[in-house]
């Protein structure tokens, strides 16, 4: 995989550089509530326009459909680039029309422009090779060079993801090379213990990747939502709380495998509980109570790890030599279902070994609860491509990287 180091070495001043970058930022209607991807990719853009490209960023953002949505403008993601630049960033309201082609024709030297939504035209994820195709034939008529750099989205076989690269010379980005490396240390040659912290809403999202672990890590540490189909795979009652109870004899079958080949497979002791599901814009106490996490009440359902299972969590984490997390332990956007999240984080941060935020959700919470991204060892921009790079899948955006 060529690097944009060589990509610099070989001279890119005057020359159009696509990058596809990973701007698709939390919003609360115009206003961006966590600018963590577009940071990310600063590196990479910062480094071409030094050298004098002509940089045009291109990302997607949120789900339309395949329509111009103003719900979905990147206008305030590239008014937010230009001001983390200190310069201006020029901006095209549309991918591959009238504004972006004269857009891209009056950009100079070291400077950049965002593109509207890729997902405004349906071509970017269409299942049609022919029609995904015709998007990236008009996407690469406007640049020279691509670069690679949106690892949230590697893991879809898009047109500016898998088959732009094919059309022009292309390079991995700073954040990908990144992303890539660290996922190598939790796959290749990984110091031990290896403790995984799995959370999030729904045990069907991580049962794949639960599969490689099984096999690969030493501790596996269950919570969120997905940790009452496990309780209750293993007979206890869960009452109202969220559980997937197709999933249960797959997850029975994972739970024997992890005694079988030794892997600590660890769920929740204790459990916060509520009548209700919160009101989440409110954000008014609930009054949780904390019970046993194998005699939920049928009338109250789990929402957040309770105070013994963050002790046994941090303990189990306080010795690992590598540690990968992903997905919260509760309703962390909830102060009353917070802690199991923020107890977890807390144990990375105290842990001495190289620890991982999978993204997504969890990278949302370190962010939301305060912590310092920096006390981290990485914080991945791409929870999905994450997962599946661990699932031990071929992701079409790094493979059309490949020389």
């Amino acid at each position: 995989m060529k690097t944009i180091d060589e990509l610099l070495s070989e001279g890119v001043a005057g020359r159009r550089v696509f990058v596809r970058a990973d701007l698709n930022v939390p919003m609360d209607g115009t206003a961006i509530t966590d600018d963590g991807r577009i940071r990310a990719v600063l590196p990479t853009v910062n480094a071409l326009a030094e050298a004098g490209a002509r940089v045009i960023v291109a990302s997607h953002l949120g789900r339309p459909k395949g329509a111009p949505d103003p719900a979905f403008s990147l206008a305030p993601a590239a008014a937010r680039l230009g001001e983390l630049r200190g310069t201006e960033v020029a901006f095209a309201t549309d991918t591959v029309g009238e504004s972006a082609a004269s857009t891209v024709a009056g950009l100079a030297d070291g400077q950049v422009a965002v593109l509207e939504n890729l997902r405004f035209n349906a071509g970017e994820t269409s299942k049609d090779d022919a029609e995904r195709a015709a998007f990236a034939d008009r996407l690469a008529a406007l640049a020279d060079l691509y670069v690679g750099d949106g690892f949230g989205a590697v893991h879809r076989k898009h047109a500016s993801v898998y088959d732009l690269p094919a059309r022009l010379p292309h390079a991995a980005g700073y954040l990908i090379a990144t992303e890539v490396g660290v996922l190598k240390k939790l796959t290749e040659d990984v110091a031990r213990p290896y403790v995984v912290a799995l959370g999030g809403a729904k045990v069907s999202d991580k049962l794949a990747v639960i599969d490689q672990l099984l096999g690969k890590a030493d501790r596996i540490l269950i919570g969120g939502g997905m940790a009452y189909t496990f309780l209750k795979a293993q007979g206890h009652e869960v009452g109202a709380s969220l559980l997937q109870e197709d999933q249960i004899p797959v997850v029975r079958e994972y739970l024997e495998r992890a005694e079988k080949t030794g892997v600590e497979l660890v769920l929740p002791v204790d459990t916060l509980v509520s009548g209700s599901f919160p009101d989440m814009k409110a954000k008014a106490p609930t009054h949780p109570d904390t019970v046993a996490a194998d005699a939920v009440p049928a009338d109250r359902m789990g929402l957040d790890i309770g105070p013994e299972t963050r002790k046994l969590y941090a303990s189990k984490l306080a010795d690992a030599a590598t540690v990968f997390w992903n997905g919260p332990m509760g309703v962390f956007e909830h102060p009353d279902y917070a802690e199991g999240t923020r107890a977890v984080a807390q144990a990375l941060i105290d842990s001495p070994g190289f620890t991982v935020v999978g993204g997504g959700d969890s990278a949302a919470a370190v962010r939301t609860l305060g912590f310092d991204e920096q006390a981290f060892g990485h914080i991945s921009t791409g929870g999905g491509a994450s997962l599946e790079y661990l699932e031990g899948k071929t992701l079409p955006g790094l493979a059309a990287l490949e020389d």
